[in-house]
């Protein structure tokens, strides 16, 4: 496939991913290598990809435990203080081999180390192949409250290799499929098409065989948006959509024993926000009741408390797109097209998951 040009830096995809990788590390003269990974990435993943990388460098590998839980500010202390330990300089590179936590946990901490070092990212989930390593995102979490500290920083390359979905269970397949749709509920309505065609909606078993293709529009999709607006300050917006909701839904369950994953939430968040964007007269009844079909499809349902939805409503005050003290929502105006900077009533918002529940 092809590369993608996006702000100060290139996409790759698979075997020239790795040829472009090794020729950079190449010409750069770095110092050291450093790999962050968890558990998982370092047990299936790292085995894939130590081979395909071709250097004399010394190369050391740092691993954290999995999950968002371990995306936080102790954990970037327990990593900087690593890097510090093993001789890191500002000539180190660090490339991160996993899913959205690693990514914006590990660029993060390249970001801030002595002021900034370079790193690659190398996302090992779908999640993290066609959202959270695009767009330059980095950070973590303050408590249970998403995303609250981090910068705007790109890496030197990414690197997107599909042989490590193999890895994956169909339920961290779907986590990620939710940004897919939701790429095509937002820019493009012929993706969205063409993704329905593909899901095998009767053993609510998704087929990913030549997957790459759709992998690789959803990422152009995401690039695209980003390019026009690197910093969010207008139409980058349009991919928060399902994510006001979305976002606070999984900070409300992080704590709790049985937390969804990030794209369950997201899906959740984009079906309450369509009800909401029909009720406004964005949204015909037909492509509402589409959306709702076909997510429902895919993700089983969740039920929610009165308690549960009353937590979610006041976590809705923290979500970082908020201005001046107004909750902003972007809300998609026929599938394919958007609008940002939507304020939207509480009780709607309380219509929303009541309609969620029928």
């Amino acid at each position: 496939m092809q590369s993608i040009e996006a702000n100060g830096y290139q996409i790759f995809f698979n075997e020239t991913g790795y040829e472009k990788i090794n020729l950079f590390i190449s010409e750069n003269n770095y110092s050291s290598i450093f790999i962050l990974v968890d558990e998982h990435t370092n047990e299936y993943c790292l085995p894939k990809f130590l081979p395909n990388l071709a250097t004399e460098i010394p190369i050391e590998i740092i691993e954290i435990e999995a999950g968002e839980e371990n995306k936080n500010i102790t954990t970037c202390i327990e990593i900087w203080s690593i890097l510090s330990d093993l001789g890191a300089d500002r000539k180190s590179l660090i490339i991160n081999l996993g899913g959205g936590v690693i990514t914006d946990i590990g660029g993060f901490i390249a970001s801030t180390f002595k002021r900034g070092i370079d790193f690659i990212n190398v996302p090992t989930t779908l999640l993290g192949m066609v959202d959270a390593s695009i767009g330059g995102k980095n950070g973590v979490d303050l408590g249970n409250l998403k995303n609250q500290i981090g910068v705007i920083n790109v890496p030197q390359m990414l690197l997107i290799s599909t042989d490590f979905l193999e890895t994956l269970s169909q339920k961290e397949m779907r986590s990620g499929l939710a940004e897919m749709l939701k790429h095509g509920l937002i820019h493009d309505k012929n993706y969205w098409n063409t993704f329905v065609l593909s899901i095998q909606e009767e053993s609510q078993k998704i087929d990913f065989d030549n997957f790459d293709a759709l992998i690789y529009r959803s990422i152009e999709i995401k690039n695209d948006i980003v390019k026009k607006d690197p910093t969010e300050n207008g139409i980058r917006k349009a991919l928060n959509f399902g994510h006001t909701l979305g976002h606070a839904i999984e900070s409300h369950f992080l704590a709790s024993e049985n937390p969804l994953l990030h794209g369950e939430a997201i899906a959740i968040g984009m079906v309450l926000e369509s009800y909401i964007s029909r009720e406004k007269g964005m949204l015909c009844d037909e492509e509402f009741y589409q959306i709702k079909y076909v997510i429902s499809s895919i993700y089983e349902p969740h039920n929610f408390s009165k308690e549960d939805i009353i937590s979610i409503q006041n976590l809705l005050i923290h979500d970082k797109k908020n201005e001046y003290g107004k909750i902003q929502f972007a809300l998609i105006n026929g599938i394919g097209k958007i609008i940002i900077n939507q304020s939207v009533e509480n009780e709607l918002i309380i219509n929303s998951f009541q309609d969620y529940k029928s």
